[in-house]
């Protein structure tokens, strides 16, 4: 007899799989030194000013944060030039595009998103009973004319990450109101933005270009990726104050610990020492994409932190082979892997790896 009775859903629900970690690899193949490019991290630790506020905030871990995170929406709004209302704070973007399929799915309504894409999205859906409409992708980018052609009165969410994880294409504004226009006021559409920071400018901003024009539009950013607060958990949400009350009715009790509520505000305080740190990875997100181009490979434009390599058939076993030589990557099985803009010795031992392992040619 079966150990209680699981929801069906969830019986048959695919697991998230997150990036191996370096111990893991050097474990199950028996070797040392090894890096890991799998989870688009920031590869330096946190600012010495961000460490200090985390421990400020610790002397009070006896008490319950505030469950609204009031101080950093406020911040928030402040620094995004936005009112308080419009936005929303949660456990990392992740845990607002889980609030959001919680606050908008009823079961047999549909979610529509390209795909390949950020993999919580069927995992999201299915939880919530929905049902997933995917949109393929056109050379690694979004065919945003197909999104609209696929939105029925059964859609209640379109997700859409730009930069697209894990293939590191992105949409520009501009684009996304074309789509926005033709899409229902009744149908939620959840701009994704996690790795806002890596963006081209030239593509536009959202939470201005966007949000005062569509009430039916959600950005959401993380303080994960540029910001390197990834083991905290803190992430926020730009929308229509009444979208906004939705998703917070869908917060389970103090999701945003303090220590993160501390470090976010402690992170918009350095903006300037962050958006140095960005301006390094993208430097050297450049020199790697140059390089790669210069042994002959095709590498598609990438704005985000990492560069996306479709392999194919191949793709098992280049990242295998990598993986040996302690090089630890992100596969998608049958497509590709996703690699991580490190510090300048990785990416440097990565091209060197990669040249060891597999030409360009195959």
């Amino acid at each position: 007899m079966p150990i209680g009775r699981p929801r069906s859903v969830v019986a048959a629900l695919p697991a998230y799989r997150p990036g191996k970690d370096a111990a893991q690899a050097e474990a199950e193949h028996g070797i040392t030194d090894a890096i890991k490019l799998a989870s688009n991290e920031n590869p330096l630790p946190p600012l010495p000013s961000v460490l200090a506020a985390i421990n400020d905030a610790a002397t009070g871990l006896n008490r319950y944060a505030d469950h609204r995170a009031t101080a950093v929406r406020r911040r928030l709004g402040d620094w995004l030039g936005v009112e308080t209302q419009r936005v929303a704070v949660g456990c990392g973007s992740v845990g607002l595009l889980q609030q959001l399929a919680l606050a908008y799915v009823d079961p047999g309504d549909e979610v529509v998103y390209p795909w390949r894409s950020f993999e919580v999205y069927p995992v999201y859906t299915q939880l919530a009973g929905g049902v997933a409409v995917t949109v393929p992708l056109v050379d690694g980018a979004f065919d945003l004319d197909a999104v609209a052609a696929a939105i029925t009165n059964k859609t209640k969410l379109v997700f859409l990450a730009t930069p697209n994880n894990p293939t590191g294409r992105a949409v520009s504004t501009a684009e996304l109101a074309d789509l926005l226009a033709r899409v229902p006021e009744d149908v939620i559409v959840v701009v994704d933005e996690a790795y806002r920071e890596f963006l081209d400018p030239a593509f536009g901003d959202p939470v201005h270009d966007l949000v005062p024009r569509f009430p039916h539009v959600v950005v959401t950013r993380t303080f994960s990726k540029a910001h390197g607060l990834a083991g905290l958990r803190i992430g926020y949400a730009v929308g229509h104050p009444e979208v906004i009350s939705t998703i917070d009715k869908t917060l389970f009790p103090f999701a945003v610990n303090a220590l993160a509520q501390a470090a976010a505000l402690a992170v918009i305080e350095a903006d300037a020492e962050i958006a140095a740190r960005v301006a390094d990875i993208l430097a050297e997100r450049a020199r790697v994409i140059t390089e790669l181009r210069e042994l002959g490979w095709r590498v598609p434009d990438q704005q985000a932190n990492f560069v996306w390599f479709p392999l194919g058939a191949d793709t098992d076993d280049v990242y295998l082979a990598l993986e040996k030589r302690g090089v630890v990557t992100r596969p998608f099985s049958g497509e590709g892997i996703r690699v991580t803009i490190g510090t300048s010795a990785e990416n440097d031992r990565f091209l060197a790896t990669l040249t060891e392992v597999r030409s360009p040619t195959g």
